[in-house]
């Protein structure tokens, strides 16, 4: 399937690894230009190597809006515009209610709902001046069904679900689609950190049998840019095997 996106441009945040590498690496196969950021420069550059020609990297850390801001900014200058903005960070440490102290909520609320918000400031007005524009925020199944020892990750998340849906409904008219899509447990190093990378263990756990492929990620957030996907947006996606359990 043509997905229509040759020559459009895309800022896909925190994506020298994991979900967002893989959601760039589909939309650059699919002839879009990509920027990408993240906090280290080595692996940055490596992953905007892989990435090939025209992948431009972007040294910048979102979990402040400031950071956040600054790297749609310089993606906007390096591309010359963004069509396509991807948001990603990574997850806060994880903890519950009694573990986790009040001053750690700020730090999440930065990093998993501000820098959402920043960038959306920085690039969707210009979406919507050339009537065209795609969101796709990456979030955490968490928005639906929150895991206990990830208060922080729960919390934040599901605010920054709460500020895309009114951004959906707000600049809908203008040609311009927002959507996130909620991952269960995918091979990344995130699910390394708080799993241990024991992947038959998580597998099993999961209804599909299976840990999710990244690749496959990333195809799903390049057909919510693709014109084809222009019907669809406000949605909060769950993409996980099946491991959401409720009916909405």
């Amino acid at each position: 399937m043509n997905l229509g996106l040759s020559g459009r441009r895309a800022a896909v945040a925190a994506a020298s690894s994991g979900l967002g590498y893989a959601a760039a690496r589909t939309l650059a196969a699919e002839g879009v230009r990509v920027a990408i950021c993240g906090r280290d420069r080595d692996r940055l550059t490596l992953a905007a190597r892989k990435l090939g020609e025209g992948a431009h990297p972007v040294v910048a850390d979102v979990s402040t809006p400031e950071g956040a801001t600054a790297f749609v900014r310089e993606a906007q200058d390096a591309l010359g515009g963004v069509d396509i903005l991807v948001t990603n960070a990574g997850g806060p440490p994880p903890g519950g209610f009694a573990a986790t102290p009040l001053d750690a909520y700020q730090s999440a609320i930065d990093l998993n709902l501000m820098s959402t918000v920043a960038m959306c400031k920085a690039a969707v007005p210009a979406m919507q001046e050339r009537g065209w524009g795609r969101v796709v925020a990456i979030t955490s199944i968490t928005v639906r069904q929150p895991i206990p020892t990830l208060i922080l990750s729960n919390t934040a998340r599901a605010g920054a679900t709460g500020f895309l849906k009114t951004l959906a409904l707000e600049v809908a008219k203008d040609g311009v689609t927002v959507n996130s899509l909620l991952p269960g447990f995918h091979a990344t190093e995130r699910l390394r950190t708080l799993r241990g990378g024991d992947w038959e263990q998580v597998a099993s756990e999961i209804p599909a049998g299976i840990v999710g492929d990244p690749g496959d990620f990333g195809a799903f957030v390049a057909f919510l840019c693709s014109e084809q996907a222009r019907f669809v947006t406000g949605s909060a996606i769950p993409v996980d095997g099946g491991e959401y359990a409720g009916l909405l």
